[in-house]
């Protein structure tokens, strides 16, 4: 867990819960399909975790 991950935010936040919300605008992300990297550590991992079901990761 040393590198970085590209989180892309793919599907809507409209119908998710407020936490979900708040975790992925914390992320960083705004717009659908808008994309950052951050670096692979266990709290970005527990983010990605809360929000997996609207978000993809790569490893970069």
């Amino acid at each position: 867990m040393a590198g970085k991950l590209k989180i892309t935010l793919t599907k809507s936040t409209i119908r998710q819960k407020t936490d979900v919300k708040a975790t992925v605008r914390s992320l960083g992300l705004k717009k659908l399909n808008s994309s950052v990297v951050h670096d692979d550590n266990p709290s970005i991992r527990g983010m990605v975790a809360r929000c997996y079901h609207i978000l993809t990761v790569e490893e970069v």
